[in-house]
């Protein structure tokens, strides 16, 4: 069974049923319901479609927020090998919610940067629920240095909240530190590809998602800020998250109209956490297919990079 969202109850009603009719059937207290199991099959997959076909924009932020939904740490054991990572910022010390480091996809070398926000209590203590400090994203900036240095491709899977907004991160220079993997993002001389497979919150999200090619996962989202704090802003009621994120156009769909990203990876009906293996598979391919694109563009991904951000709100 799923953790259902609230939009689902229809779907985890007919699955109840079909779930205490298989119970019955395997302990032998019922005639055979086959049929009927079959019947309710249909009809749940049937709802599934009809409630995914036609998502708004905060129903699309909760299937992103969605704890079963794969994490960065899920991707990095599926789509690479070799990966090898490294801790520390050589500055205060080491932040587990990025996770950075040197592997191989499709036999090439790459660098890694992603962000990990956890499955469970203990690894999202761990990781911070994804919301890196100051170290976090000087240690993003480490890796991007090394990659420049030996010209290694980087890769970044995003996924937060935003950056952790604690008087410690601040007193530790949260915003320069943002600032300084944004603009390291936008100068490196090789090329970097992003896949945002959950959130992308903020400059929390911005500073490592800079890049060539820029890709979202079906029902990920998109934004300056999260809906909750648009709706605090603009009209002081966090409860209005709903109406914040439905003006905001954070979906991929909204993003890829504005020519804001590059592209969608689809996802199977009812979100990725249904058929992580299949989602792993499709973000695997796409970074592929955004490799060879950039490679039979040219070698200057500098200058490729900055055309694509000027470009932003200029050609709608």
């Amino acid at each position: 069974m799923y953790n259902y969202l609230d939009f689902e109850k229809p779907v985890a009603d007919l699955e109840g049923k079909i779930l205490e009719l298989k119970t019955l059937s395997e302990s032998g207290e019922a005639v055979d319901v086959a049929e009927e199991i079959a019947r309710l099959e249909k009809r749940s997959k049937d709802a599934l479609r009809e409630i995914y076909r036609a998502l708004t924009p905060w129903q699309k932020a909760q299937v992103a927020r969605h704890p079963d939904r794969p994490h960065c740490m899920d991707y990095v054991r599926e789509l690479f090998t070799d990966f090898t990572p490294l801790a520390g910022d050589r500055a205060f010390g080491e932040d587990q919610a990025i996770v950075t480091g040197f592997a191989r996809f499709k036999g090439e070398a790459i660098a890694l940067i992603g962000q990990e926000k956890g499955n469970d209590t203990q690894s999202r203590l761990k990781h911070n629920f994804g919301m890196a400090r100051p170290e976090g994203y000087r240690k993003a900036v480490r890796v991007m240095d090394l990659a420049d240095r030996f010209g290694i491709p980087v890769i970044t899977l995003v996924d937060t909240a935003g950056a952790y907004p604690g008087i410690g991160a601040e007193e530790r220079g949260q915003a320069e530190a943002i600032a300084r993997s944004t603009s390291k993002c936008l100068g490196l001389q090789v090329p970097n590809l992003s896949v945002i497979i959950g959130e992308g919150g903020s400059g929390g999200a911005i500073a490592i998602a800079t890049a060539n090619q820029v890709y979202m996962l079906e029902h990920s989202i998109y934004s300056v800020i999260s809906p909750e704090g648009a709706a605090s802003i603009l009209w002081h009621d966090s409860t209005r998250a709903k109406d914040a994120a439905t003006n905001m156009k954070i979906t991929a769909q909204d993003l890829l109209q504005l020519k804001i990203i590059d592209g969608i990876v689809p996802e199977p009906v009812g979100g990725a956490h249904r058929a992580p293996d299949a989602v792993i598979a499709a973000a695997g391919e796409t970074i592929e297919k955004g490799f060879k694109e950039l490679a039979e563009g040219g070698s200057d991904y500098r200058e490729h990079r900055r055309e694509k951000f000027l470009a932003i709100g200029r050609n709608l």
